[in-house]
This record gives structure tokens, sequence and C-alpha cells, in this order.
């Protein structure tokens, strides 16, 4: 997009005022959440949110984005800031360094992915943590307390929701993601997102438990990819009403025949997360999924993708040495003690990496139906008189309607899980 023009202009003078404050001087399309959604729901499109758990993921994503003129959302969830070197403290700083080496023109927003909330204490924690991450530039935040029973998650949301500026994109979640078969219902969706808005709470999205699973889809152990699109077409539908569509988490290993449906079943949001860590790794990959293969129990890393074969062999030496799995999810922990190892990696190495999570990228926003639609953001953004993208909602009815008595779960506390994507 032309930097220059008016309409790109006027999203710079539109940011929210935590972007304008931190990178006010730079021409840097980092948008509001908010802003992002909308387009996403007026155009009937998806918006690709790529978890960067190494920087290189940034650029990818970024070049991309600018390549297909689409938006794209740069997230990390709360768990993957502890092991990952891309964290809420630098990744505004690497966003902008690598939209600057674009030449810009660039909209994108800073996404805080699953926030987890365990209770009181992490309440307490979140107020603080999240006022510093929304000052660094961040402009949308993931609240999840899913895997509290029903009543108990609504206040939890309800009670951070209501602390975080209301410029800034929101998603909730119902129902802990666990895989193929464990669904989150209509009634908990309602009463849920039907609460929030009694209090004053008005989210952009709504993740739910669809039959989606966080990380590698596992064949050799019968493990496999289960979205349920209905029950997600029917949660979608029921929550319309009061602005809200879905959020679509566990993308990576799902085939792009079936992602390009997404759209007709009220996702707006899609995550993808696991499968640019296999980029950057260079883990042999089923190509039309995007999973990890294994052989023989083990991942098989692939000559000529991702980082260098020595590297890769001291990673997995470092692995072996801590007792991990060859096919293990904990190799994602691997991030952290790596990652500035793997930015060290000689240019055509860190290239073909920024290439191929491009390359992957694009294949997402096309099959989300998101190029092309940058300038309906702009559009977004230019409906209103200045920077605030408070949204525009109604409340729909008294709070006494929800209250724990009315609760479709009272059987006490879920058990807690995995919150990565």
């Amino acid at each position: 997009m032309d930097i220059g023009s008016k309409g790109y202009k006027n999203l710079l003078a539109r940011r929210p005022l935590n972007v304008q404050a931190r990178f006010g001087s730079e021409p840097l399309a980092l948008a509001s959440g908010r802003d992002i959604a909308a387009a996403a729901k007026e155009s009937g499109s998806i918006v690709l949110a790529g978890n960067a758990r190494n920087a290189l993921v940034i650029k990818g994503l970024l070049q991309a984005a600018r390549e297909l003129d689409a938006p794209v959302l740069i997230e990390l969830a709360k768990s993957e800031s502890s092991y990952c070197g891309a964290t809420y403290d630098n990744i505004p700083d690497y966003a902008l360094k690598y939209s600057a080496e674009l030449g810009h023109g660039v909209i994108f927003a800073l996404h805080v992915d699953h926030y987890a909330i365990k209770g009181i204490d992490d309440l307490k924690k979140g107020v603080g943590h999240l006022t510093k991450i929304i000052a660094n530039g961040f402009t949308s935040v993931a609240i999840d307390a899913s895997h509290l029973d029903d009543y108990a998650n609504l206040c939890a949301t309800r009670d951070l929701g209501t602390w975080i500026p209301s410029p800034i994109g929101l998603e909730v979640e119902v129902g802990e993601i666990k895989g193929a078969g464990e669904l989150s219902t209509v009634e908990e969706a309602l009463y849920f997102i039907g609460g929030l808005n009694a209090r004053g709470v008005f989210p952009d999205y709504l993740a739910i438990s669809n039959g989606s699973l966080h990380g590698t889809y596992d064949a050799s152990a019968g493990v496999t990819e289960g979205i349920d699109l209905t029950r997600t077409k029917e949660i979608a539908d029921a929550i319309a009403p009061y602005g809200v569509s879905i959020a679509q988490h566990g993308i990576s290993g799902t085939p792009f025949d079936k992602v390009s449906q997404f759209s007709k079943y009220g996702i707006n949001k899609g995550n993808v997360a696991t499968l640019f860590q296999n980029v950057v790794f260079g883990i042999k990959m089923d190509p039309d999924t995007g999973n990890a293969v294994t052989e023989g129990g083990t991942y098989v890393k692939e000559s000529g993708r991702g980082i260098s074969d020595a590297l890769w062999r001291e990673m997995a030496s470092s692995a072996d040495a801590q007792g991990m799995s060859r096919k293990s999810g904990d190799y994602k922990k691997l991030n952290l003690p790596f990652h500035e190892k793997i930015l060290a990696e000689p240019d055509h190495i860190t290239g073909r990496i920024v290439d191929e999570v491009s390359e992957w990228a694009k294949r997402f926003i096309r099959a989300f139906g998101g190029e092309g639609t940058a300038e309906r953001v702009i559009e977004a953004a230019s409906r209103r008189a200045d920077y605030n993208s408070s949204p525009e909602r109604v409340i729909r009815g008294p709070r006494v309607k929800f209250g724990p008595e009315s609760a479709p779960d009272r059987t006490g506390a879920k058990q807690s899980g995995s919150f990565d994507d």
C-alpha cells in the first residue's frame, strides 16, 4: 500500500493512543484489532493470525501481507512468552524493524493470544502486566479463562475485560480446545457472550472448542483433525446479534480445502502457530496441511529448509539431553535458548525461512479470502472522527439473567491444560 496515500495517512492518524504514544513519528500501520475485526466481518474474510515464536515469522507475515495487500495479526500467547525469544517486550520493535525494511505500507495488529486466567492471582497480575503490554504497542487481547466453570469464566473475563481500554481489540473464549469431539455448546456461548454484553464488555471474537487441537496431529497415534463446522456455524449464528464472530484456533494441520470453507461458518480470525515453527525448524511437513510428519517416531529435518542442519543437530541434542521425545510438542521450548542462534544464521538461511513463512502465509490469506482487504481496514477507521475505535454496541439484556444459577455448567472448575496455539 502506498504510504503517501490519503487513506494510509488517515489510518496513521487513527491508530490507537498507545500506538501513537509509542510509534507516533513512524509511518507504521499498527492498527487497532477492532478495525481489523470490522474489516474482516464486512468483507466476509478471515484475518490470518500468526504466532511469532521466532522473530523471523514476523518478517514473513509482514512480507506476505504487503504482497497481497491484506491485514494480518501478529500474536503471542502468554505461555509462549515464557519459552520463546520473541516476547511482549521485543515484538513491537521487531515489527517496526521489519515493516521499515519493507518500506512500511503493511496494515497489521499486535495481538496478545491466550492470556490465561486461572484464578484471582492471575487477575491481579494481569491488570499490571496487560497495562505494560498495551503501553508497549499491542492493540488486541485474548482473555482465556476457559478452563474455569462457566460463571467463573464470565466473571474473570468481565473483570479483566472492563480493565482493558475499549479501543483495544478483544477476544474471549468458552470451552477448552482439546481436539475432536470436545465441543462448546450454543447454550454456553450465549450465556457467556450475553453475560459479558450485559456487563458492558464487547468482544470482537469468541474462541470455542470445536474439535481443533493445538500443535501437531500425530497420525501414528491416531490423532486427526476434527473441526466441527456445523457446531461452529450454530454458535456463530447465535452470537452474531452481539457483534461477535468466531476465532478459529488450532488450524495447523487442517487441509486447505477445509480451511477455504471457514468463512462460510462465521469464522473471521484464523490462528496458525505450530506450522510456522515447523517452517523455522525445517521439519518435514504435509504439503496440504502443514502438519509435521514423523517417521520412525521422530521429526524429520529436511536439508535445504529452515535452520541449518548443524544448528538442528545442536537443538536435537539439547532436546535429547532434556529427555524430550523426538516427536514431542516440547520442542517448542527450544525456541528461547536457540532464538538468537537462529537469527544469527547466514543470510541465505534466514532468507529461506522468511520466504517459506511468507509463502505459507499467502496460502492462508488467499484461502481466507483476505487478499486485497487492507483497504477495508482504512475504511473502518475512516468512518470515525478520530483515533478512538471503541465499538458501537447495545446492551441487550439485564445482568440478572446471567448469574451463577443460570450457568450451563455448574459442575465446578474444569481441568487446566495448555493454552498455546
